[in-house]
């Protein structure tokens, strides 16, 4: 039964403990981004006689780094989505928020997406449920802004792009003109980066196919309060992908933020009002809500973990991915980052360390060396550095393509196929309007309700 006497929808409690069918193990596995179906897809290889349970809003496994070239009409948004009933055959896939986490009675509860609870208990609990947009307390970004953490957000964005395009060619009004042709990303990290270099190649063919805007300017500026474009990253990759972006006309305003949005632009913190439509949001990310209510220790929002990514004084709970505070034992003293290429190597930990706990196998604590990163800049361009090789251009292109196609868990052939028709006969340029901005505004990531704890 579920917390209000209702029948659950998913995986059945069975009394004492959190022995599933036929007295099996089970391990409910909450969230299926990239370290959810690391561990997910480990756990069932490592321990086939378990039952593992995955919890998701999603069905679908989301590959987050292509999301820019689905927003920017280079990929269908079906490409970058991998079903996770396919992708993890021997789980079990529940769709439905976490709400309810019950340590002490080692019980999950959700709700569906038609309002229905469900709950299940667990011998062992992976909370992997991954980040949510990260809201800055500037008037008007919540209700001028969008962000870009999913499908929804960048159809919008797609279908944004073409909206403004279309109604600039027919507007009378050079003011107006102009606004809707100015596009302001804040953030200048991978997202946002990807986004502007992507989204100008995407306007400018949208340009060309008007007749009424020849000669017009198409504006991009990519604010963000750090001193250089990609900060994170090596400054040699920082500065190619730098000059990329301004040979592409695109605007960079570094050591600058946003101080005020409104429904005819923004302002920026030198004072600069910029006139338009369009603002989007990649200034960073937090934990999921989640953990705000489990009672247990936090650090920059995430949850403390040890090594072996277990969480303190529960050796039945381990956390992984952006949620978890993992010690980075090679740089001492810092959390590992909120990366993709973190979240699933710990997503594989934790499979392996769980397994361990059932007497399979042997933990080992987490340390990983940066393999390096890719920035895809669209067209011929990226940037990356492959084992710590700094790489540009052509060859940059070549090895960021393969990377993404190699960490993709499906959809490669029709991933590949697009980037080809991109090539030859470049981007579908249509709105179809199935996302409205009412349906995505930047908070739709805040919880309705904080995650209840018992005992």
């Amino acid at each position: 039964m579920s917390r209000n006497g209702r029948p659950g929808n998913g995986p059945a409690t069975t009394g004492s403990g959190g022995r599933g069918t036929g007295g099996r193990p089970r391990i409910v596995v909450i969230g299926g981004g990239f370290a959810g179906f690391a561990a997910a897809k480990g756990l069932t290889a490592r321990l086939p006689d378990a039952e593992v349970v995955v919890v998701s809003s999603t069905d679908y496994f989301l590959y987050l780094p292509l999301l820019p070239e689905v927003a920017t009409g280079v990929l269908d948004p079906r490409r970058v989505s991998v079903p996770l009933s396919t992708a993890l055959p021997k789980a079990d896939v529940v769709l439905g928020k976490v709400d309810a986490i019950d340590l002490d009675g080692r019980t999950v509860g959700w709700v569906d997406p038609e309002g229905g609870r469900g709950e299940t208990s667990w011998d062992r609990l992976v909370i992997a449920a991954g980040s949510v947009n990260a809201l800055l307390p500037i008037p008007g970004v919540a209700e001028h802004a969008h962000g870009f953490r999913g499908i929804a957000e960048a159809v919008y964005l797609r279908d944004h792009l073409v909206r403004q395009i279309d109604l600039a060619a027919v507007t009378t009004d050079p003011a107006t003109r102009d606004a809707r042709c100015t596009f302001v990303v804040v953030g200048a990290g991978y997202t946002g980066t990807e986004v502007a270099a992507q989204g100008v190649l995407f306007t400018e063919q949208l340009r060309r196919a008007h007749k009424a805007l020849r000669g017009q300017r198409v504006r991009w500026l990519l604010v963000d309060v750090a001193p250089r474009v990609l900060p994170g990253l090596d400054e040699r990759l920082s500065r190619s992908t730098d000059r990329v972006l301004r040979e592409r006309g695109i605007e960079i305003r570094t050591e600058t933020s946003v101080e005020e949005a409104h429904a005819q632009g923004v302002r920026l913190t030198g004072g600069e009002d910029v006139a338009s439509r369009t603002l989007v949001w990649c200034v960073g990310v937090r934990p999921d809500p989640l953990v705000a209510g489990l009672g247990l220790e936090t650090d920059k929002g995430r949850l403390v973990v040890d090594d072996r990514l277990v969480v303190p004084g529960h050796p039945d709970v381990t956390a992984c991915g952006d949620i978890a505070a993992v010690p980075d034992r090679t740089r001492p003293g810092e959390l590992t980052a909120m990366t993709a290429q973190h979240a699933q190597r710990q997503g594989a930990l934790a499979a392996r360390n769980v397994a361990a706990s059932l007497g399979v196998g042997e933990a080992r604590s987490y340390k990983h060396h940066d393999l390096g990163f890719v920035v895809e800049l669209g067209g011929r361009d990226a940037a990356a550095n492959p084992l710590g090789i700094p790489l540009s251009g052509l060859p940059a292109t070549a090895v960021t393509r393969g990377y993404h196609l190699l960490s993709m868990p499906g959809n490669r052939t029709r991933v590949a196929v697009d980037w080809v028709l991109d090539a030859v006969f470049g981007r579908p340029a249509v709105q179809l309007g199935l996302v409205r901005g009412s349906a995505v505004p930047l908070t739709t990531s805040e919880p309705q309700k904080q995650p209840e704890r018992s005992g």
